[in-house]
């Protein structure tokens, strides 16, 4: 705490013109020390004091408890808190305490008056407060006083009036003040008390003992403040004006400058200048780029200070220097360390993982490469964002990320020009200065909802960032100087690809994350979840025993999701739970297991699919792609009495449409074969439905379980519930391929469905499932419809076994030469590329199956 002084301009309140107080026989040798700050105290001086520290209050109930007198010394230094007696004038002003006022937050508040000067001989005590023992100070007596001393003493208080005068302070009280003091020594304290001096000045006055010559010491420092008055006088004239009334901060500046200029100090403006010379040489800017903020610092140079452009370029100039045109971290190339701190982070995701160590050990071969620009995509929660910093850990370089999600404006990646109120750049240049590194690990999250409108499009933008062969001279509309990126490794995340525009899609090396299954999901809570909401909560790993049925209980009950957030925030859940416990003061915290798991977290939130699930007729289970992982769906069909008509309901897309027409149009053709009447579809409806009817659905491989779901409904016979499917029908029974293989194959292990149907052509897209999930499924892959219902529909009744058998008979005449043409020249695609667009139809908003 400081100690403070609330010092005030009226002479009349800072000086007692009576008697003194205290007579020189009554001041003791020894009394208590108050140090002060900022301030020198003269005999015969009123004023309050601010006292917060410890000592000084001990110091001043000493004072009052005894004879209510303390000696008062300045500091040599104010910033001192606790001083010690180097750090203490000697010389300095026995006072009485008149007054003391105690303040709410602990500090005191007392009024002292002056009442002689003395000076430290020792320091008998420094213990709770200084005690210290003093000879007093007498000054000498002058009389009769002489045309000299009266001749001063009168040019003294004709100064000191002017003075008030050009102040703006002068008042008639301050006047008789000033012409009833005939004493030198009391005129010259009363005046430098007022002089506004440094303490420096105002103690060498305290200490010259002789009334004359402190008298004539301050009747110098008084000329130099009167013309320093003046002179303040002159230039608030000239400045008035010169400016007017209105431009008040102007004209402070003006008065400063015109100070300066009389002190024959440099102004700021030159200063300003040659600080930014300074960090222009220290920022080892490229030639071009110095060149260019040179011409701006010179026309900055020509200008007025308070000029509005001036203010333009001082921020642009700032800009120039604070940004790491030159700065690089050092890459760490310890493949082997990389790799131990990538497997500590994250668990599996080896391709990923394989990528940053190919990386890096071209790298270590080839130091002048490129940094590679990685896409991310997957799910929510799968660890896209957080790989991203295992990723600069393991490199050794900072990491700085940008959400680019909602993101419409153009000059959000470029910049805003110069030319606009408050242009700032981009938010890549803002993003490369705050990590400090012209090489750092930039992330650009949910880069698939960059949106765009009549501001421009940012997606467009974004080419030239992620370009590997442009981005060495990235533009900045704010710079309007290249700046190179090439040495920044870009990582952008987004949760499906294909609403990425295909240009920027094509500068990206696009790596898939798809979800966890149950057991992959218990390692990661073993291995990572569960210690870090341990660590959050406050609990240890005593209190939280949880056994593995009971996180996979959670995974299953609780949970449906590709990834691990809800997961999380369920571990919590229950750690919270403990702790509230512990906090309680409940001494055994029972163990966690599948039994007792609803005590913690509630009634199960979902129940386990094989337990309700049951074979039906007309209800067959398709697997699904949403952009948050893969999901299984139901497809319900029932005839009914009526004209022919197909009911689709369940908000479905205009593609999923199509699939349930062509399913239909299968199996009248077909109907034959099925066991059914001539014309039956003249007396029957049939309506299918997709639970659940609030969710938007689209995509093209739903085909082939709306057709047995159709054929399951009009034959009666019952589909097997343990069996999931996918794949798009064409009109003649053809199973075509279809995308997400490896998502929609997790869904129905989660699902804990074991047997999935698939396209023929899909089977090389199980190199991308793991070994161990493969391991788990039982994949059918199928060409034609007849193979899908012999799998799909139940045959354990005789006469069921006999119709799904009749099923494959008499096969379709076409389906021998159901086989696409060569086309005409010119008249369509090639193969893999409507293969592509069959693929990019599966995206959607909602679910695609």
């Amino acid at each position: 705490m400081v100690d403070e002084t609330d010092k005030k301009d009226d002479f009349s309140e800072q000086f007692d013109q009576g008697a003194e107080p205290v007579s020189l026989a009554d001041v003791p040798d020894e009394m208590p020390l108050l140090p002060v700050r900022d301030v020198v105290i003269y005999p015969y001086m009123i004023l309050p004091l601010m006292v917060g520290r410890d000592k000084s209050i001990k110091a001043v109930e000493k004072a009052l408890d005894k004879d209510r007198l303390i000696f008062l010394a300045t500091q040599k230094s104010s910033t001192k808190e606790d001083p010690g007696p180097d750090d203490i004038y000697n010389v300095g002003t026995v006072a009485m305490v008149v007054k003391m006022l105690r303040l709410p937050d602990g500090r005191v508040k007392i009024l002292v008056q002056g009442v002689t000067k003395g000076r430290i001989l020792d320091y008998p005590s420094l213990g709770d407060f200084f005690v210290v023992r003093i000879e007093k100070i007498q000054e000498p007596h002058l009389e009769p006083v002489g045309l000299e001393i009266e001749a001063l003493m009168r040019s003294v208080k004709e100064n000191s009036e002017k003075i008030l005068q050009l102040r703006g302070i002068i008042s008639p009280d301050a006047v008789a003040i000033l012409d009833s003091i005939e004493d030198p020594g009391r005129l010259a304290d009363l005046v430098s008390s007022n002089l506004k001096l440094r303490v420096e000045e105002s103690q060498a006055i305290l200490e010259v003992i002789d009334p004359l010559n402190r008298l004539l010491k301050v009747n110098e420092l008084l000329s130099k403040e009167l013309e320093l008055s003046a002179m303040q006088a002159k230039i608030q004239t000239q400045a008035k004006e010169e400016m007017g009334k209105t431009h008040r901060e102007y004209f402070l500046r003006e008065q400063l400058k015109a100070i300066q200029g009389e002190l024959g100090e440099i102004d700021e403006k030159t200063k300003e200048i040659e600080e930014f010379r300074a960090k222009i040489a220290k920022a080892r800017i490229p030639k071009d780029v110095e060149k260019e903020a040179e011409k701006q610092l010179s026309r900055l140079s020509q200008m007025h200070p308070d000029a509005a452009e001036a203010s333009i370029i001082r921020t642009y100039l700032d800009w120039m220097v604070e940004l790491p045109w030159s700065k690089s971290t050092k890459d760490r190339l310890d493949i082997r360390n990389a790799k131990k701190i990538l497997d500590e982070d994250h668990y599996d995701l080896e391709k990923v993982k394989d990528r940053i160590l190919e990386y890096l050990g071209v790298r270590k071969l080839n130091k002048n490469m490129k940094g590679p620009i990685l896409c991310f995509v997957g799910p929510p929660g799968v660890g896209k964002t957080s790989l991203g910093k295992s990723i600069a850990r393991a490199l050794g370089r900072n990491f700085t990320r940008l959400s680019l999600g909602g993101v419409r404006d153009e000059a959000e990646i470029r910049g805003h020009r110069r030319t606009y109120i408050g242009a700032l750049p981009g938010r890549i240049i803002q993003g490369l200065k705050n990590a400090g590194s012209n090489n750092p690990v930039f992330m650009l999250d949910e880069i698939d909802k960059v949106g765009a409108d009549f501001r421009g499009d940012p997606s467009a933008a974004l080419l030239e960032v992620l370009d590997p062969e442009q981005n060495n001279a990235f533009s900045d509309h704010y710079l309007n100087v290249p700046f190179d990126l090439s040495k920044v490794m870009f990582i952008t995340t987004a949760n499906l690809a294909d609403p990425i525009i295909p240009a920027l899609k094509d500068r990206m090396e696009i790596i898939e994350l798809s979800g966890y299954v149950d057991e992959e999901k218990l390692k990661i809570a073993r291995r990572f979840l569960i210690p870090r909401q341990i660590k959050e909560n406050g609990i240890s790993e005593k209190d939280m025993e949880i056994t593995d049925e009971a996180i996979l209980a959670i995974v299953n009950q609780y949970t449906r999701e590709s990834g691990l957030r809800n997961l999380e925030r369920e571990i919590a859940n229950l750690c919270r739970k403990i702790a509230r416990k512990i906090a309680e003061g409940e001494k055994k915290i029972p163990k966690i297991t599948a039994k007792n798991l609803s005590k913690f977290l509630g009634v199960a939130k979902y129940l386990r699919d094989n337990e309700k699930r049951t074979d039906e007729v007309g209800v067959a289970i398709g697997l699904a792609w949403t952009p948050y992982g893969g999901d299984v769906l139901q497809v319900e069909a029932t005839p009914l009495e009526g004209k022919g008509n197909l009911l689709l309901t369940g908000q479905l897309g205009d593609v999923m449409k199509e699939s349930g027409q062509a399913a239909m149009s299968y199996f009248r053709s077909r109907a034959a074969h099925f066991g059914m009447k001539e014309k039956f579809y003249f007396t029957k409806d049939i309506h299918v439905h997709v639970p659940a009817g609030a969710i938007p659905k689209d995509g093209p491989s739903a085909g082939v379980t709306m057709a047995t779901a159709i054929v399951s409904a009009l034959t009666g016979i019952p589909v097997r519930a343990d069996v999931a499917m996918t794949g798009e029908i064409t009109l003649r029974g053809r199973v075509l391929p279809i995308g997400g293989l490896r998502e929609k194959a997790l869904a129905a292990l989660r699902s804990q469905i074991f047997t999935v149907i698939a396209p023929d052509q899909n089977e090389k897209d199980l190199e991308e499932i793991p070994p161990y999930i493969r391991r788990k499924l039982d994949f059918k892959f199928v060409k034609h419809m007849d193979e899908v219902l012999k799998i799909a529909l139940r045959s354990d009744s005789a006469e069921n076994s006999e119709r799904v058998q009749e099923l494959g008979k008499n096969a379709d005449p076409h389906r021998d030469q159901d086989q696409v043409e060569s086309p005409k020249r010119g008249s369509s695609v090639s193969k893999s590329k409507s293969k592509s667009v069959r693929h990019s139809r599966e995206i959607v908003a909602g679910k695609s199956v």
